[in-house]
């Protein structure tokens, strides 16, 4: 038997539950785990089913298409990878692609990052440790930025990744990338957005003696740090914390909400909508 989960949104109504539960059993499909909610709101319905089955992927999707047309379904037919492979872009912060690096390595992430791409060589060493290609794209000049960005795009393709991970890059991606490549690729920034922008963002945040400090990872969208997010976290900062404790503390957060954020993207239980995500749990 292999596994599958299926992920769908749809208009909410009775009887969309009993219609999947009696396709999955028709293809012979045995129910592992499953989870529903509805969005009053938006007056959707969104549901994971996790099932053994022994079909094909193809024809399972095949099949479900008659049951989406019925219901109106957005839908994806999943096959969980014991080892997906990663692409993360850097530049020159290490501590989210350090975690991840050693997360894949212990088999703690269900992964394998196969590429790294930084605009600074800072982390090559760090990719060397790791025997994972290092790829130096660097932006010498503003008009440099579009070879840049075309090289990157290279680059990706070349190695296509199950998911893209920005693990502190610094750069602002072009709308041709967040087209072919956004609904894959997961972002990691602090919460303090908007309020303190910039590489200080700490320093501000001290300064100004904020009590919170988090991190939030989220899909990337056209629109700079406003795709659906993902995961986050928060701490509590104190008039103890000095601006390196607290870049410190934020560091550990951004690293483990990286972290949540991948994994629950990779298990397939994240269903993203009207710019929202539900997260399976």
């Amino acid at each position: 038997m292999e596994r599958a989960v299926l992920l769908l949104v749809c208009p909410d109504a009775p009887g969309i539950v009993a219609d999947v539960a009696a396709w999955v059993a028709a293809v012979g499909g045995n129910i592992v785990d499953a989870g529903q909610t509805s969005d009053v709101e938006h007056g959707l319905f969104i549901q994971r089913v996790e099932f053994d089955h022994d079909s094909t992927a193809g024809a399972l999707r095949a099949s479900f298409g008659v049951v989406a047309a019925r219901w109106d379904m957005r839908w994806q037919v999943r096959v969980p990878s014991r080892s997906a492979t990663l692409a993360v872009l850097v530049s020159k912060e290490g501590h989210c692609l350090y975690d991840l690096l050693g997360r894949c390595a212990t088999g703690d992430l269900p992964a394998r990052v196969t590429t790294i791409v930084g605009n600074h060589a800072d982390l090559a060493q760090a990719a060397e440790r790791f025997g994972v290609p290092f790829h130096h794209l660097p932006v010498a000049s503003r008009d440099a930025s579009a070879a840049q960005e075309s090289a990157l795009t290279d680059a990706l393709r070349d190695a296509q990744p199950d998911l893209i991970v920005l693990a502190r890059y610094m750069r602002i991606l072009p709308p041709a990338f967040t087209e072919e490549f956004g609904e894959r690729t997961i972002n990691i920034h602090h919460s303090f957005l908007p309020a303190f922008v910039g590489a200080n963002a700490y320093r501000q945040a001290w300064e100004r003696g904020v009590k919170l400090i988090g991190a939030t990872a989220h899909y990337v969208t056209a629109d700079l740090d406003q795709g659906p997010i993902i995961a986050q976290d928060v701490a509590r900062a104190s008039h103890a914390d000095t601006p390196a404790t607290l870049a410190r503390r934020g560091r550990d957060l951004e690293s483990l909400v990286l972290a949540s954020a991948v994994r629950a993207h990779l298990e397939h239980r994240v269903v993203a909508y009207q710019g929202r995500t539900v997260v399976f749990e």
